[in-house]
């Protein structure tokens, strides 16, 4: 909780300074390309399979434009946000930066990026993306980038204790209650979700939020009352582990892996890791059970380019080149990752593959968590709510209540 809280007052405490530090224009000339440039790249991959895979793509791009040297910096995801919200503050920034979908219209607000309008207009290929991907990179009207590639959240069940049990694949939250009451057995639990004082247990539970009608501008509403009972009565019926409310979605992953839980909500990142780590798990992935309306949630990454660019043509040039398809399928392949592009989500690598193709149809419909530059905040009253209800110390109205008072305000003006 401390770190959370440094975390965001780095953020609040540097926003001034960012602005001022940033150019004052909207976008950036741009130029020919000159042989001998150097571009910096930033990104939150280090000391992951993600960042080995980025420095290939990389090298295939080099190694065809001789004339371009491409640095690639690579920070920790945790330390990603205070990194470039820091260098901004000391204009000492990178061309490229691959930004986490939800914390780039901060960035956008900060006047860290440059508007991008212009060349992706005169490009021409923004019909391509899924509307949701590509919102998530426009800022009070302004484009700021584009989509690197894509994830969501499906719901895993361990296919022989769903046999062994005799349920069916949950598609209601009424379902979904039945099914983890018959599955839970001595110490296994029904079912497994990330509840943690993070970004990633909310993550998680705004697909529900979202599903019940409701929304962050209305959080406590009957949805938004609804979306978090159920999962306060989930722990005190026995169908959930109160652990979850310290469980990060890789320990969702081992408590599922372990056949502690016979099933839980976790997306695409987590396919090679079952394999690898849980050989002998049968498991299943289906739609996130619904209560109104089917629903997930957008992750992923989306290009941008800093207004402190010192070349920003070579930049745009490199992000172009990423997002043809000879480029953009290999690449968002070997990250296991989704295309966020309609065209590229047609190959039947996605649509033929009996898993691959239950996650593709919810990052079709995925929303993203685009509330504007105050949702740092916004995700922390989130945070603040779901523990207080599932541990008891609230009731799930008064957590609600509580956190609409901090969201109203913070809440983009439409």
């Amino acid at each position: 909780m401390t770190k959370q809280v440094s975390r965001r007052s780095v953020l609040k405490g540097a926003a001034s300074a960012a602005a001022g530090a940033a150019l004052a224009t909207s976008g950036f000339p741009m130029p020919a390309i000159a042989a001998g440039v150097t571009l910096k790249l930033i990104d939150p991959w280090a000391g992951t399979t993600f960042g080995d895979t980025h420095n290939a793509q990389i090298k295939r791009y080099t190694d065809s434009h001789p004339g371009v040297t491409i640095e690639r910096l690579d920070v920790p995801f945790a330390d990603f946000r205070k990194n470039l919200v820091q260098g901004a503050a000391a204009g000492d920034m990178p061309d490229i930066a691959l930004i986490d979908n939800p914390d780039f219209h901060s960035f956008a607000a900060l006047g860290v990026l440059a508007d991008l309008t212009p060349q992706i207009k005169a490009w021409g290929k923004s019909d391509l993306y899924f509307p949701g991907h590509w919102s998530s990179t426009v800022y009070q009207g302004v484009n700021h980038g584009v989509p690197c590639f894509s994830n969501c959240l499906a719901w895993w069940m361990n296919s022989d204790m769903k046999a062994e049990a005799g349920v069916s694949t949950p598609t209601s939250w009424d379902e979904l209650t039945a099914a983890a009451t018959k599955l839970k057995k001595g110490d296994r639990f029904g079912m497994v979700m990330d509840a943690d004082h993070s970004e990633e247990g909310v993550f998680q539970w705004l697909a529900f939020l979202w599903s019940a009608g409701s929304d962050l501008g209305t959080i406590n509403d009957a949805g938004g009352q609804k979306a978090l009972q159920f999962w306060v009565d989930q722990v005190a019926n026995g169908n959930m582990s109160k652990g979850i409310l310290g469980w990060n979605q890789w320990a969702v992953k081992d408590e599922f892996g372990n056949k502690r839980a016979a099933m839980m909500l976790s997306g695409p990142w987590f396919i090679p890791e079952m394999k690898k780590s849980y050989p002998d798990v049968k498991w299943e992935v289906s739609a996130i059970p619904k209560d109104k309306a089917f629903t997930s949630i957008l992750g992923g990454e989306n290009y941008g380019i800093t207004k402190g660019s010192a070349n920003p043509q070579a930049a745009w040039d490199y992000i172009a080149w990423t997002q043809e398809p000879e480029n953009y399928k290999p690449f968002i392949q070997s990250l296991g990752m989704f295309p966020s592009r309609k065209d590229v989500a047609e190959d039947e690598y996605w649509t033929k593959d009996p898993v691959l193709s239950v996650f593709l149809e919810a990052v079709k419909v995925a929303r993203p968590r685009a509330y504007g530059a105050h949702y740092l905040e916004i995700s922390s009253a989130v945070q603040d709510a779901m523990q207080a209800a599932i541990s008891g110390q609230m009731s799930v109205k008064d957590a609600l209540d509580k956190a609409a008072g901090i969201i109203t305000p913070l809440m983009p003006q439409t």
